[in-house]
């Protein structure tokens, strides 16, 4: 299908409905706390908590599978490949079904090493335990519907991403009020819920797909087992995901720091973090819109096209990020006070403020290279530049940190953005040239 001229306009639209479904995405873990905070003790709710964390630990070391179906499906989208926007799909998915079923049958050791990450006292344990039980069936349709989103990011489809999105929300919402005040099933109703509402949304996706599919036009079957795409999906998912340890890495290293300057910096630090993710929703939103439309231009191997598509969104992902650094600037310390009714916290987290909205400004350049080398599916220079990202930022921790201490753990932090955003442009020639090629 032909692509749609690119404008501002048609960017902003294709962002919307991606924060929309980033801000809904963790409602999914508020209901549970809310529906359990509603009928059981501290160790019940806590017990929720540490599921959901742990839960965590899996379900977003898969997320590489949104990645990669986002961008192979937007470049054969882009090279009007029909046969291979359905493969992509379903290999995707099968990928994900595949892990997940992997993950139910390793799931005890990997449960235990997940669970010795948290120090939690033996009740909370084994409550969580049973909520981390009961979730982990809707492991392989979570995972699946991995590709769902990512594929349907590749092709536009935005809005109908928002609205299975919402369709998980509502009847996760709907089963947990169900298992736990009506059929009395405590902590693992609240997992079994999430199981259940993973399935159903699964379901919904199959039907929204073959709706999608019906207007699209034949394609072969035989495209599917083509072993030339099935190795090129594996090492595109093989990259990210190496990717994503080292970001995850640099982030679990800020928090270490954090307590290593003291309980009251990691308490400070941990709310604005709150905000930092609350920039990502809609940032994140651009980076995505950018995967795809880079994506799509760099399937149909147009180089203008590229440009322009991350020009627009870079624009406007700027615009954001400076109205989010200017919002937290004269905001932040009612948004620290909302956060907390500790005073020693709240003092802490209002030292690091002016680092905190700088984060959203200097962050913007290293999410847009994110998505546009994730459109472009340039994998390895994704992974060793992140990797090198992560070996800048700790250096200058080791250097700031002492000589500055807390204030000095915000520099390290502000400047593995920056890295990240320069080691990212190291490989912009060799993109131009296989353009060229």
């Amino acid at each position: 299908m032909t692509a749609p001229s690119l404008t501002r306009k048609h960017v902003f639209l294709r962002a919307l409905p991606i924060m929309g479904a980033n801000i809904a995405s963790p409602l999914v873990g508020l209901v549970d706390l809310a529906v359990i905070g509603r009928t059981a003790d501290t160790q019940a709710i806590a017990a929720v908590a540490l599921g959901g964390l742990v839960f965590n630990v899996f379900f977003w070391s898969v997320a590489f599978l949104r990645m990669g179906a986002t961008a192979l499906t937007a470049q054969a989208d882009g090279r009007e490949d029909e046969g291979e926007v359905r493969a992509v799909l379903w290999r995707a998915g099968m990928i994900g079904v595949a892990i997940g079923l992997v993950l139910l049958v390793a799931q005890w050791p990997l449960k235990a090493g997940a669970f010795a990450l948290f120090d939690s006292p033996e009740d909370v344990e084994t409550l969580g335990r049973a909520y981390v039980d009961a979730r982990l069936w809707g492991a392989p349709a979570a995972f699946a519907g991995f590709a769902v989103y990512g594929w349907l990011i590749g092709l536009g489809l935005t809005g109908r991403a928002l609205i299975l999105q919402a369709v998980l929300n509502l009847t996760n919402a709907g089963l947990s009020v169900l298992f736990v005040l009506g059929f009395d099933m405590g902590v693992a109703g609240v997992g079994a819920a999430s199981a259940a509402a993973q399935w159903l949304h699964l379901l919904a996706a199959g039907v929204l797909i073959m709706l999608i599919l019906r207007h699209r036009g034949a394609a072969p079957a035989s495209a599917l087992f083509d072993g030339t795409a099935i190795r090129r999906l594996l090492s595109v998912n093989r990259d990210i995901f190496l990717r994503t340890l080292a970001l995850l890495a640099g982030f679990t290293w800020f928090n270490i720091a954090s307590l290593r300057e003291g309980a009251d910096v990691l308490a400070g630090n941990a709310i604005l973090m709150q905000y930092i993710s609350i920039c990502a929703f809609f940032l994140d939103a651009f980076a995505h819109v950018t995967e795809a439309e880079t994506g799509r231009a760099a399937g149909a191997k147009n180089w203008t096209r590229l440009l322009r598509a991350f020009r627009l969104t870079s624009e406007l992902a700027l615009g954001f990020s400076i109205a989010l650094s200017l919002g937290f600037l004269l905001l932040g310390d009612q948004f620290i006070m909302m956060m907390t009714t500790d005073e020693a916290t709240r003092a802490t987290a209002r030292s690091f403020l002016i680092w905190c909205a700088l984060t959203p400004l200097l962050g913007m350049p290293s999410w847009q290279l994110d998505g546009l080398m994730i459109g472009a599916t340039q994998g390895p220079l994704m992974r060793n530049a992140m990797i090198a990202a992560l070996v800048i930022y700790l250096a200058l921790d080791a250097v700031l940190r002492p000589a500055f201490g807390a204030h000095g753990l915000w520099l390290a932090f502000l400047a593995y953005y920056v890295a990240r955003a320069g080691t990212l442009m190291v490989g912009w020639p060799s993109l131009k040239r296989s353009f060229d090629a």
